[in-house]
Order: structure tokens, then sequence, then C-alpha cells
């Protein structure tokens, strides 16, 4: 890893040419404030990139913000678009802004793009941040992980600021979370946390996707150095932490980086490319090199910096299609007439292939709601890159299919059948995300038809079908206990349900659930292989009673799979299985401790029967709105005679 803190001096030559050919990736390390000792003084460079500026000063509390007078002036590098000069005598915490003075004659003050830290909303300032000196312990962590594909997946998706709140609605800092969240995390077994964005942005309901502050993680949550502990911490308690990036637009707010210097820098200067209308957003110019140096700087800096081992990259689709969420009138075709923005797939594949080179275990997981093709495909034989997508088909039609009461169902049961159709087509993640919890569209458990029991059967049932469906797991916070009301993103998650015995029991649920995944191999080994799955029948929507089996690498792991998506007990239902032998039933979401009926299934011995194009079966009795997972007992060890 680069040492952030080195010895700056004016950027070098070679540096300004990587940055404006797209291949400076750690163009953090000269641009923004870095503190630093020169002639024999400590201080600060400050460096930006501002090439269509006729004057650029730094603006402060020791100027009264203005920043026009000639000992504030950055120097300006020839031929490069740079500006750039040491103060001496400033520290650590001193607030700063640019003060640009545009081609027209326009002055302003911008923060800046590079800046390690921003102050507290509402204010805007940037912030002098030392981001050397946090002692990590995480090597070991960093030395045993491992690449994702044939290990378990299973990702808490979390918005910081509303997980917990503290008793007078403040929130919790960084550190202070560690205490809370850990515990949380290790009791539940998730594998991977993954925070909605955390870089800077000023408007706490755009969940921090209207960024303003790339290189800065938000001061709503603490310091810079309590975002690495609770990195650290996480790491030491072995999981993963995966952060929401958004190279697709950023804020139009005035400190930002719209019109940095005065003209369209950072976004398209053809509005029918830079608007994204129904955002209120501006595209990056992806056509431009430094936007290149600019974005996949900033990816590796999450990394380099902060030791997060993956990305989520969020609205991909929004990258790709000109015509995204946009009228005829609102976008250009491509050179060639079409529809995909050339420009973007080449950054997209780019940013890839530089990630992997440098994080070859990194995530890089695209929200890519399109039938894109090849998004999970290696860049260099024409994919996008990343190693994992949403699958957002499959979120799409579970939920849709859940929705419908239940006797509806049967005429819709191929929405779940159909997602295996392409399961294997990509590397996916499997999201019940915010975006489904939010804005009218209910609570996972309130979208569910029925009775109060009923709505929790169905909620087990989901997290059932998700847990044993192929591909990596991703649960958005509250989904775990049945959070009754959806997720009301300024206040904290209604953990006064913990008073109530059906969300304990619901959350004792999940909790086993997840152990349930980690534990058993066949729910992820071979998550990316057609091997690893099978029907045993797909077509029970009569009944709306779905059976299959999932594999890992040995014959001894099998699992089979049942799930009872109706309020109506099946007797005697015979499924063919696998292997002749004696199944037991591994995993029940009737079991009283989970809210469920209490019944049980004894050993079941199959017969030479064939049923389900298998040879053995057996028959078993299905509960109301049922997951069951069976397994094949073991041989028991013979006695030993004295």
């Amino acid at each position: 890893m680069p040492d952030i803190q080195k010895t700056v001096n004016l950027p070098s030559t070679e540096d300004i040419y990587l940055f404006h050919e797209g291949t400076n990736y750690r163009s953090y390390m000269m641009l923004g404030a870095h503190i630093a000792a020169e002639e024999g003084k400590k201080g600060v460079r400050f460096t930006v990139w501002a090439p269509h500026a006729t004057y650029v000063g730094l603006a402060g509390d020791h100027n009264g913000w203005d920043g026009t007078q000639e000992a504030d002036s950055l120097i300006k590098i020839p031929d490069s678009g740079f500006w750039s000069r040491f103060f001496p005598g400033i520290e650590p915490g001193t607030f700063y802004k640019y003060r640009i003075i545009s081609a027209g004659g326009e002055s302003f003050l911008k923060a800046d793009p590079y800046a390690f830290k921003a102050e507290v909303r509402p204010a805007t300032a940037s912030v002098v941040a030392d981001l050397a000196g946090y002692q990590w312990g995480d090597n070991l962590w960093r030395r045993r992980n491992k690449a994702p594909y044939n290990g378990p997946m299973n990702i808490y998706e979390m918005h910081f600021g509303t997980w917990k709140q503290k008793e007078d609605g403040e929130f919790y800092t960084y550190k202070e979370m560690a205490d809370l969240l850990i515990p949380y995390l290790v009791e539940m077994s998730y594998t991977h946390v993954e925070f909605m964005p955390l870089a800077e942005h000023p408007y706490d309901l755009s969940w921090g996707y209207q960024g303003t502050g790339y290189f800065a993680a938000t001061s709503r949550y603490g310091e810079p150095h309590e975002l690495m502990y609770l990195i650290d911490q996480l790491h030491q308690a072995g999981i993963g932490v995966i952060l929401d990036w958004v190279p697709a637009h950023f804020a139009k707010d005035a400190h930002g980086l719209r019109m940095f210097d005065g003209s369209p820098l950072y976004e398209y200067a053809d509005p029918l490319l830079a608007e994204k209308p129904g955002w209120g957003t501006l595209s990056f110019d992806f056509s431009k090199p430094e936007i290149t140096s600019f974005l996949i700087s900033n990816a590796l800096f999450w990394y380099d910096v902060y030791h997060i081992d993956g990305m989520r990259v969020d609205a991909v689709t929004s990258m790709l299609r000109l015509d995204f969420e946009k009228q005829s009138h609102q976008y250009r075709r491509n050179v060639n007439g079409g529809l995909e923005n050339l420009e973007a797939i080449r950054f997209i594949q780019q940013l890839n292939k530089t990630i992997f080179h440098y994080y070859p275990k990194a995530l890089m997981m695209a929200e890519e709601s399109s039938a894109w093709p090849g998004v999970t495909a290696p860049a260099h034989e024409g994919g996008l890159g990343f190693n994992y997508k949403w699958n957002m088909g499959w979120m799409n039609d579970t939920l849709g299919y859940i929705e419908h009461d239940f006797g509806a169902r049967p005429y819709h049961h191929n929405l779940l059948t159909f997602p295996i159709a392409y399961a294997y087509s990509e590397n996916y993640t499997l999201p019940l995300s915010h975006d489904e919890v939010v804005h009218g569209k209910k609570s996972l458990l309130d979208k569910m038809p029925g009775s109060y029991e009923q709505k929790f059967a169905g909620l087990r049932l989901l997290l059932g079908y998700q847990i044993s469906h192929p591909g990596k797991k991703l649960l958005f916070m509250g989904g775990e206990f049945g959070q009754f009301i959806e997720w009301k993103d300024q206040d904290q998650l209604d953990w006064l349900l913990m008073d109530y015995e059906a969300h304990r029991r619901m959350l004792a649920y999940t909790a086993a659930l997840n152990k349930l995944y980690v534990t058993e191999k066949a729910l992820w080994e071979l998550d990316h292989d057609m091997e690893g799955y099978q029907w045993i029948y797909a077509d029970d929507y009569g009944q709306s009673v779905l059976s299959y089996i999932r594999r890992g690498k040995k014959p001894v792991d099998t699992l089979v799979i049942i799930i009872n998506f109706q309020p109506v007990e099946r007797k005697n239902y015979r499924i063919g299985v696998p292997r002749a032998g004696t199944y037991e039933e591994l995993f029940s979401s009737e079991t009283v401790e989970f809210g469920g009926s209490g019944y049980h299934n004894g050993p079941m011995k199959s017969s030479k029967k064939e049923w389900h194009n298998q040879v053995n079966s057996l028959e078993l009795t299905i509960p109301p709105l049922s997951f069951l997972v069976l397994k094949k007992a073991g041989r028991k060890p013979k006695a030993v005679v004295e």
C-alpha cells in the first residue's frame, strides 16, 4: 500500500502526464491537501485541477474566506491545468475552500474534490486531515482473505445513521458503532457488512448517493481514524466490509463538483449527456481521461487507506445507457447511432481491470438492473469485468410472487421457477435491499399476505428461499427481525419490536438460518456451477410447492430443499431423492423457537419407488407455509466389541 504521507512537493511531470492520460490511479497522492515539510517548514501543500480557471486561491478563516490576495494564491503549473502551493504553518483541522475565478471573471468558492475530510453538514468547507498514524491490526485477515466464489457470502446491508441512534436521536460515531454492530453481526453469522455510501454528501435523505466529497468519509459519524478503527475491528472479528460506491453521478450543490472551474469539468458539457433528470444530478464525463484518473484513484483510495474488501457499484445501468430513465428528447445517441455509452463502458472495464490488478481478491459488485450481457465476464473478453452482479430479476420476480394472495400464487408460479433459467449466466448476489422497503413499498414482513402469524411464516419462507437459491446473499437491515414499518430513512430501526415474542423468534430464525448457511457447503460451494443445483419438482404450481437439490463438491454434503408457499398442510407428499437411505430434517422453519407450529418429520427412510425422475423417493408431511431442509443421515459407527 502506498504511503499517503510521503514528502509532498510539486506534482511531477510524469504524474501530470499520467493524470491526463487517465492512468494516474493514485492521483490522491498529489492532489488535495497534504501535510508536508518543505524547506525546513511544516505546513500543507494544496494542489487542485482547475484548467479553465484564471485564478485559484486558498480561502479560510485565516483570511476571512477571501482568498484573492497574493499571499493566498496557488501557483499555476504551466500547460498542466494544475494549481499548487505549499502554505507553511497550516495544521490538521484547518477549514478551507478554493477561491476560483473563472475565464468569464466569476468568483466563487469550491470545496476540494480530493479533500480527506469535510465539515459536518450543513457546513460545506473542506478540512485538512492527517490520515497517517492509524495502527492497523488486520494483517491476519488480509493474508487469509480468499476469493469469494467457492465460499459463503451473506451480506448485511445497512444505512449507518439509521441502524441505531442514541436516545436523543444523535448518530453513533464510527468508533462507538463498533461496540454495537460487531457483536450483533457475529451473533447473526453474517460474513460481510455493506455500508450504504459513506463518502461526504450534503443531504441526509440522499442516503449518500448524491456526493460532493469522494475522498472524505462523512463527518456525520466522526473522524477518519474512527472509520479505520471500525473496519479494523470488523476484520479482526472475521467480517468483510463492502462499501457502496457511486461513480455514476454527483450532486449539483454549489460547493461541489458542478462547474468546478467555471466550466463543465467533471460533468459532460452536453446537457443531454450530463443531466440525470430523474435524480437531479449530473453524470461524470467518462470521455475525459482525467475523470478516469479521478474515479479509479477514488476506488483504490478506499481499498488502500480504509482497507475495504469490496465495492457495490451503484446505478451501473444509468452509466451504460444513454437513454436511462429519459424521454426521447432528453438523450443523444452515440457515434454509431446506438444507445450505449461507449465511454462509460471503457471506463468500467478499466476500473475493474485496475482494481483486480492491485487487489485480486476484491469484490466488485454491480447494481445493474437490465439484461446487459457479460457484466461479470472478464473485461479482456469484452465483459464489464465485475465479479458479481446484483440479481435484480430474481429480486423483482420473488417479491412479485410473495406479494400475491395465496389464491393467486398458482397462477404466478413461473416467477419462482424462471430465475433458475439464468442463474448461471452471471456471478450473482441475491439482494433483498433497501430500495425494496422504502417509499411506500412496505417492509418485507408487511408485503406478506394473510394473518399476523402467516406474515411471519411468509417472511421465514422468503429468507429460506433466498438462502437456499444459487448465488450469494444480501439482506437490508431490519428484515432479519421483521421490521413491520418500512424503512423510515431518518429514524433508527424499530428495535422496540424486540419486546414482542414474534419478532424475537424471527430474529432467532434468521440467526439459525445464517448459521445453517455458513455451515452447509452445499449452500455455497458450487454457487456458480450448474452441478450445484437440480430441480426435484418445479411444476407443482397447483399446491405452490417447490423442491430442489443443492450440492457441494462431496455427495455427503447434498441437501434436499422443500418449500410450501401455501397456508395448507401437505400430508403424504412424495418427493424423489438423489440417494437411497434415511433422511432427517436438518432445518425447519416450523420449529417452535422460530414461531412455527413445532411439527417435525422424524427420520424418513426412502423406498425404491421412482418419483420425480429419481430412482428413490420418500413421503413426508409439509406443514403450511414451511421451509424444510433434509439431509441424508450418515452411517453410524459400529460398536466396538471388547
